[in-house]
């Protein structure tokens, strides 16, 4: 990946649906040659997916949480167990298996209270397999960014 490369990708990632002339024009690029290195990125898979980043309160999933779960059996088959029941959840917008005193990390966006309150029922109650979970609702988001960031300078 060259420094133009880079800068291709800080773009996409601000607007993903900007056309690929007005980026190879910010990039100094001709559009068939700006299109190239998109259609290779995605082909070596640097870009995994272009999605669209809506809005939660547009969504009414206005409630963010975020959930440690300790299990009580270890190992990849208990862990991996669990984690499907999890990302099967349409409130679950993030899983993480995860080193430390926790097990798992997931982040939800909720509608409300009871959707929290009937999650918690499957996910944590009527599991054999969760021995506590703890919950933190976010109350404030200062950043909230999807972007990774690549410096444009060569290294």
């Amino acid at each position: 990946m060259d420094r133009l490369d880079r800068k291709i990708l800080n773009l996409m990632q601000r607007d993903a649906g900007r056309t690929n002339v007005d980026m190879a024009e910010e990039v100094g690029l001709s559009p068939s040659s700006c299109l190239r290195r998109v259609q290779r990125l995605r082909k070596t898979g640097v870009i995994e997916r272009i999605v669209a980043i809506l809005n939660p309160a547009k969504t009414g999933r206005t409630i963010k949480a975020m959930v440690t779960v300790e299990l009580k059996l270890h190992g990849e088959q208990h862990m991996r167990r669990f984690l499907d029941i999890a990302v099967a959840e349409e409130a679950v917008s993030h899983a993480y298996a995860v080193t430390g005193a926790t097990d798992v990390v997931l982040i939800l966006r909720l509608h409300d209270m009871e959707e929290f309150d009937a999650l918690c029922d499957r996910l944590f109650r009527d599991q054999h397999n969760v021995a506590r979970f703890f919950t933190m609702i976010v109350i404030r988001t200062t950043k909230d960014e999807t972007a990774i960031r690549l410096s444009e300078s060569e290294h």
